[in-house]
């Protein structure tokens, strides 16, 4: 697997990750292989070689050390650092074709292009290495042990793309790591693709975890969803783009009304339970937004350089304004004036309370009650209009790469991994990077200056806050990292500025 200085075995998060050192610096995040548990596993030819759709490509197979690099902006003595495995078709795999038994699962919320994956996965099973037997899994997880199977061909799930949702069907919770395996075991199954968000992600590593310790000839491969874009390590997760074009319509639905109205309010509440990249990119690009507001940037309400001094100079100098608020924003807020809420959703997600509805009444209750003035504020919520609809093209052709990327991993029997784009290249991360952490906005980052530059609005920051967000930030080569994700600010910290300031 390359041509390493030293190899070592790591094991985080309780899942195992092969570390490679070579000369510079460098630094390969590996993936588990089932060699690594079942020595002496016979290789195949790549049905890949005589398939007349890859016979114009000059090359292509994957050279075994091609890796791709975490960061892409470094100085010129920079070590080399963290790589990740490219993804591909290896000359040689690890499963005979008519040996493979497949299964796909779909966990968690709905997002745009489950079906295409879902679609993909089976299409690059069949017409490029032959594999005929395909199962769905009813229900998410607990489809495995507790409801039927679904025979996925080609015809079934040619059209499927066209549509929101998933024809699988999903849930939350439900994991059972055992039972599982259990399952996957006594179906003879030997590949397993799964679907879903950092939740699911940390299910299937612990079902890689299970099945290399039964010694099971399985591979594990995850694709990652989110529609909140909260996965590190990725460029993005898929849906996102199909999510940012969506809430346009809701953004222009919310400045029509305000317009139209003398002191108009639109308030537009988007998904974003722990980050605000919908709320942050639709609003970059609808250049409608007067206000942003995202989890990850604390704001108060009244006072000066407050939210509602802000509205109110909008609304004097432009007669209307659109708000667009993420809907895990304010919640300290909420908090603090008797709305909180400890209850968890069967994925273990703290149930939110609706800010948007809060915090309209909260400006109605402002300009009625203190200041006098009268306003028409319209409040829009498109959350399930926006993750139930079918993918958009940009998506559509990101979601057949990542399948198709899953599959080559899988039958040259990489296991244990999260087929992903890092810099624009198709990778195969270890799951613990994947679970380890969120990916966040970061408010001392260059891209939400962008967004303040657009739209015009405080940071709603005192300078104790600025300095304590520049403090929490981590590593002065921040920008080499991600372009600045997972920052892990301190929100606790900056709120007890934001009183303070």
């Amino acid at each position: 697997m390359g041509t390493p200085n030293n190899t070592a075995g790591g094991e985080e998060n309780g899942v195992m990750m092969k570390v490679v050192a070579g000369p510079g610096g460098y630094i390969l995040q590996d993936v588990p292989h089932l060699t690594d548990y079942i020595p002496d596993l016979p290789t195949h030819p790549n049905p890949l070689r005589s398939n007349p759709a890859y016979s114009v490509v000059k090359q292509y197979f994957v050279h075994m050390d091609d890796t791709v690099p975490q960061k892409v902006v470094v100085h010129k003595d920079s070590p080399r650092g963290i790589h990740f495995r490219r993804a591909g078709p290896r000359q040689k795999v690890y499963f005979k074709s008519d040996d493979v038994s497949a299964c796909i699962v779909t966990c968690g919320g709905l997002c745009p292009g489950l079906n295409t994956v879902i679609r993909e996965i089976v299409h690059s099973l069949d017409y490029m290495y032959g594999v005929n037997k395909v199962l769905g899994i009813d229900g998410g997880y607990r489809g495995f042990y507790s409801k039927n199977t679904i025979r996925l061909t080609p015809k079934t799930v040619n059209d499927i793309h066209k549509r929101g949702g998933t024809i699988l069907g999903t849930s939350r919770g439900g994991h059972d790591t055992s039972k599982i395996v259990d399952s996957i075991q006594d179906r003879g199954i030997n590949q397993v693709y799964i679907i879903g968000g950092d939740g699911t992600q940390k299910g299937a590593a612990a079902i890689y975890k299970e099945v290399r310790r039964r010694g099971l000839k399985v591979a594990v491969a995850g694709i990652p969803k989110t529609i909140d874009n909260d996965i590190p390590v990725i460029d993005r997760s898929f849906g996102f783009d199909t999510a940012v074009e969506e809430a346009q319509r809701a953004i222009n639905a919310a400045h029509v009304e305000a317009e139209s109205a003398e002191n108009g309010i639109g308030v537009v509440k988007l998904m974003g339970r722990y980050c605000g990249f919908i709320a942050q990119y639709a609003t970059l690009a609808s250049r409608d937004v007067d206000c942003c507001l995202i989890p990850e940037s604390p704001f108060y309400l009244e006072g000066k350089g407050g939210l509602f001094e802000f509205v109110e100079k909008c609304l004097k100098e432009n007669g209307h304004m659109v708000i667009v608020i993420a809907e895990g924003a304010g919640q300290e807020l909420l908090a603090e004036s008797g709305h909180a809420n400890d209850e968890q959703d069967a994925s273990g997600n703290k149930l939110l309370q609706d800010v948007g509805l809060w915090i309209s009444q909260k400006i109605k209750d402002y300009f009625a009650k203190q200041r006098k003035m009268a306003i028409t504020l319209k409040y829009i919520d498109p959350t399930y209009m926006i993750r139930a609809i079918p993918s958009n093209a940009s998506d559509n052709v990101y979601c057949t790469l990542l399948a198709q990327s899953a599959v080559h991993g899988a039958m040259a029997g990489y296991t244990g991994f999260t087929s992903g784009l890092v810099h624009g290249r198709h990778t195969y991360i270890p799951f613990n990077r994947i679970i380890e952490t969120q990916n966040k906005v970061v408010i001392t980052d260059r891209m939400w200056a962008r967004l303040l530059s657009s739209t015009n609005q405080p940071s709603f920051l005192g300078p104790n806050a600025i300095v304590e967000a520049k403090k929490e930030e981590a590593p002065e080569t921040q920008l080499l990292d991600d372009d600045g994700a997972n920052s892990g600010i301190n929100i606790d910290g900056l709120l007890r500025c934001l009183r303070c300031s």
